[in-house]
């Protein structure tokens, strides 16, 4: 654009470099989801997908609170508390099903004589 660039900081702008309006992005967002055949969300649900997908990849929450903006941390707390506790109550099934079934912790069986570790005689 030369000098009818507009210098706005945002990473996705109009051509003239200006900042793109939330209802024209909406519209272009509806059609993608529209040719796509998805249903229908809020673009801001990408933000909110994104940071429950790194919760339950383990990211830590500090960092997902940097990636959002948030500027405490107990407010993305607050919003993904949810998410923390699922993460919890699958952790908590996988330790009482690796208790229950020491072999199976892997799905398959080590190769070693050596008994699982579970399953070692505590001195």
């Amino acid at each position: 654009m030369g000098t009818g660039w507009q210098d706005s900081g945002y990473v996705f702008t109009r051509p003239d470099g200006a900042p793109v309006e939330g209802s024209t992005l909406t519209q272009h967002f509806n059609t993608l989801l529209r040719q796509a055949r998805l249903r229908r969300i809020r673009f801001h649900d990408l933000r909110h997908s994104t940071a429950t997908l790194l919760l339950g990849q383990g990211v830590e929450l500090v960092v997902i609170k940097e990636l959002l903006g948030h500027a405490p941390i107990g407010f993305t707390a607050t919003v993904y508390a949810h998410v923390q506790l699922r993460l919890q109550r699958d952790a908590i099934d996988l330790l009482g099903h690796a208790l229950r079934n020491p072999t199976e912790t892997t799905g398959k069986p080590e190769d070693s004589d050596e008994p699982p570790l579970a399953g070692a005689t505590v001195r």
